[in-house]
This record gives C-alpha cells, sequence and structure tokens, in this order.
C-alpha cells in the first residue's frame, strides 16, 4: 500500500478484510459484550503530540527510551516490541517488554551479571511493575545479552517467553555464543529465570509462540526474511504445565505439513479447511549445519509461508480451543508462490484442522487500507486488536465481534523529515489482567503507553 493513499484517508482509515471474523473471538472473558457500529468514535489529536484516542479516553507515557531505567542500571533500550502483561500481588501488574536490538543501532539493553546470555547482543527484555492506577514503581533489566527480540508470548504459569528473531552463529556480527533461541523470563522475578536458551524449542529465526494452557504445546511462528519462507511449529514438552523452568527440561520439536500445500500464500478463499494436517519431527532442531527450513523433511517436503508473526491462543477447555497465527503479506517478487496482504490461520489440535479465517487488504476493498497485519491480542471486551505494520500513518485497529473495524490510536510522533513524515509501528499490544487499561509500544522512538477509557 501507497503511503500517499494512508495519508489522504488519514483518521477515517479501516481495515478491509473478508472471512468469519466471529471466530478469532472464542474464549474472551466477556461472554457477549456490547457490539459497537462505529468503534469508539473518531479520533482526537493529541496537543502533546504523542498518541491520538477517541474522546473519553487518556493515555500515561509509562517509559521512554533513552531515560534512566529506575533500577539505576542504565538508560531505557530502544526498539520497543512485543510484551506481555502479569497479575503481580497486591493488584500490582508486571510489564515484561521486547526489545529488538541488533549488533548497531538504537540503544542496548544493558549487561546486567547473572541475566546476560551474550555480553556481545545488545537485545533482551525489561521489566516494568505497575500498582493499580499504573504509577510505575520499578523497571529494570530482565534479560540481557539476547538478540532481535521481536515478539514472544505468555505461558500459563505467568512468564513470558521472549524470541530472538535472528539464525547468527558465534562469531558473527562479533556475537559469543549462538542465537536464534527462546528464552523465559520471569517478570516479577527475573533472576529466577536467568539467561537460559531454550534449545529444544529450536534454533530459527523465532517471531511469536501461544501456549495451548490444557496440553502445554507450544506454538511457534518462524519469520524467515528470504525464500524459503518460514515454518510453524509445534513443541510437545516432556515436562507440559509444569510451571517456571519446566520448559527447559526438553522435548520434541515438530514443523506443520499440508499435505499438498507447500506455500500457504496460494490459498486465498476465507473458510478454506484442511482436515488432517501433519506434523513432522525436524530432523536438527539445533540447526546445527543447516537452517530448518532448508533441511530434509522428506519426499513429501513441508509447508512454509512468508511473514508468519502474532500467534495467541483463544477457545476454552469444553471446546477444545485453538492456536491463530497471522502471515503479514505474501509478495511474489520475493518468492512466494502468491502474494497477499496478510491472513490469519487457525488451527484446531483436537481435529487436526487448519482453517483461513481472515484475508486483509486491497484485495478485498480497493478503497480501504489494512496490510501487515503483525501483532495481534484479543481483547478482555471480546474484539480484537490490531498493529499495523504498513507505510505511512500508524494505528492501533479494533474489530467488533460483528466485524466493524474502527481505529484505536495513531501515533504523531514522527520519525521523518518535515517534507517527508513518518512514523513509528506500533507493537506488543495487551491488555492488563482486569481489563481495564491497554498496553501497547511505539517501536520508535522506544515509547510505552498506558491507555485507560470506556473499553466496554
Amino acid at each position: 500500500m501507497s503511503a500517499t493513499r494512508r495519508q489522504i484517508l488519514g483518521a477515517t482509515a479501516g481495515i478491509a478484510f473478508t472471512g468469519a471474523l466471529s471466530e478469532l473471538f472464542a474464549g474472551t472473558a466477556v461472554a457477549a459484550p456490547p457490539l459497537r457500529s462505529s468503534g469508539y468514535g473518531p479520533l482526537v489529536p493529541d496537543p502533546a503530540g504523542l498518541l491520538d484516542l477517541p474522546a473519553g479516553f487518556t493515555y500515561k507515557v509509562l517509559s521512554r527510551e533513552g531515560d534512566p531505567l529506575r533500577s539505576g542500571e542504565g538508560p531505557v533500550p530502544g526498539n520497543h516490541d512485543g510484551m506481555g502483561a502479569f497479575a503481580g500481588r497486591r493488584g500490582r501488574v508486571h510489564l515484561v517488554r521486547n526489545h529488538e536490538n541488533r549488533v548497531t543501532g538504537r540503544i542496548g539493553v544493558p549487561v546486567v551479571d547473572g541475566l546476560t546470555y551474550d555480553p556481545a547482543a545488545k537485545g533482551g527484555c525489561t521489566a516494568l511493575t505497575l500498582d493499580g492506577r499504573n504509577e510505575v514503581l520499578g523497571e529494570r533489566v530482565a534479560i540481557a545479552g539476547t538478540a532481535v527480540n521481536c515478539a514472544g508470548g505468555p505461558t500459563p504459569w505467568r512468564t513470558w517467553l521472549t524470541c530472538e528473531e535472528t539464525e547468527d552463529r558465534a562469531g558473527t556480527n562479533g556475537y559469543t555464543k549462538d542465537h536464534g533461541f527462546v528464552f523465559e523470563v520471569d517478570g516479577a522475578d527475573p533472576r529466577r529465570t536467568g539467561a537460559v536458551p531454550l534449545t529444544a524449542m529450536g534454533r530459527f529465526q523465532h517471531e511469536a509462540v501461544a501456549v495451548d494452557p490444557y496440553s502445554g504445546i507450544v506454538y511457534e511462528t518462524e519469520d524467515a526474511f528470504e525464500r524459503p519462507f518460514g515454518l510453524f511449529y509445534r513443541f510437545l514438552p516432556h515436562k507440559p504445565l509444569g510451571g517456571t523452568g519446566s520448559l527447559r527440561a526438553g522435548g520434541t520439536l515438530e514443523a506443520m505439513r499440508v499435505p499438498g500445500v507447500p506455500d500457504l500464500s496460494v490459498v486465498r478463499e476465507p473458510g478454506t479447511r484442511f482436515e488432517r494436517v501433519e506434523w513432522v519431527p525436524v530432523p536438527d532442531p539445533l540447526a546445527a549445519g543447516t537452517p530448518i527450513r532448508l533441511q530434509d523433511f522428506g519426499p513429501k517436503g513441508i509447508t512454509h509461508a512468508q511473514k508468519l508473526e502474532g500467534c495467541y491462543w483463544g477457545g476454552d477447555r469444553l471446546s477444545g480451543g485453538s492456536v491463530y497465527f497471522v502471515s503479514s503479506f505474501a509478495r511474489t517478487r520475493d518468492g512466494s508462490a502468491a502474494g497477499h496482504f496478510g491472513q490469519v490461520w487457525k488451527y484446531e489440535p483436537g481435529r487436526r484442522r487448519l482453517t483461513l479465517v481472515v484475508v486483509f487488504g486491497p484485495d478485498t476493498d480497493v478503497q480501504l487500507p489494512g496490510e501487515s497485519p503483525d501483532n495481534i491480542c484479543l481483547s478482555p471486551t471480546g474484539g480484537l486488536m490490531v498493529c499495523e505494520d504498513g507505510n505511512g500513518a500508524q494505528h492501533v485497529f479494533g474489530v467488533s465481534r460483528r466485524g466493524e473495524v474502527y481505529a484505536v490510536a495513531r501515533g504523531v510522533q514522527t520519525i521523518g523529515a518535515p517534507d517527508a513524515p513518518e512514523w513509528g509501528e506500533f507493537a506488543g499490544v495487551t491488555f492488563s489482567p482486569d481489563g481495564s487499561t491497554m498496553y501497547v509500544n511505539c517501536y520508535t522512538p522506544g515509547t510505552t503507553f498506558a491507555v485507560t477509557g470506556p473499553w466496554c
């Protein structure tokens, strides 16, 4: 999508899509929230020039890159990305925030003894502790020395799984250790989890994870940048649902094979279903010689997809639950078999069934934007929140159960020149455990917001 068209549409921008949106809201906290026909109304320009919101909503800046960490460990790192919110004692909330730092670039995560994997790497996580009014009580390094921490996902035992979106080996870019792993982070007590790679979960360009709270199986997306593109994985832990540290006990890593479909981009019709999805053991999860997506999965091959990003769990024990994952886009010029502007897929473990639920983008309505859905979360009031990672103005969009799409927030901080404005993408959208606050990051300049208002 061109930036010009997005700028022309401005505050009226919405997401074009087709598909069964009701599929996305299974298992949300409120059984039948009120439906809205036009969201929360138009966005109101922010006099402070940070974040435009609908009338009745307010924001608080919790943290900005470059400011001192409350712990005194150094400055707040940059490149704010994926994030999780967890209930603490006495009404407190623990936010764990990724920093997608590479070897060079913005402010890195400070090296802290006992919490650092590779001192040469600048990525990692910081943890904020908030009271019931979203006042920051503490802010500190939660893990350091990791690389390109993009997204991740929460566990049922209230820890965060942070994912490295790189396959760089020791000796590359100055790194002293291999990268491409998942790490577990306890936002309430980071030293309880330390900086230990969960090697059995695979070494690849991780994006996001979702944990099945009933079986303990962990689903993982791979955002590979070159063809052949990434895979969708599941990790079967030896000690499922064992709490903090249980994933270190190892397990089996498998990749999804959809028989007869080597590339998910060729599927274009929402509602298309594939029965009897197969799971194939990964030959070498540590990718000692060959990246996993290039390994030999036998004569039937394996199923790839470009830009596999957001991943989350929905549903309850009665329904069996499902895992949802996002393909942000596919482009034939990059090597995909077909092109699209974003897909959301649903996998039902109990039925081994894969369904294309939603297709985004101008393919559905050329008058509307809606490309590159990235971080996605379910809101406690029964809606979907989407961080759209495209060109031009950057929004967080809401989607109601009925399918209405509306802008919830627009970033106003410009990172471009006066004659060529640009805005940092949103990332890490998540809600407080009681549903009263939406937390979201602006990637650049790194800013973490707490947004309150009439969510229900």
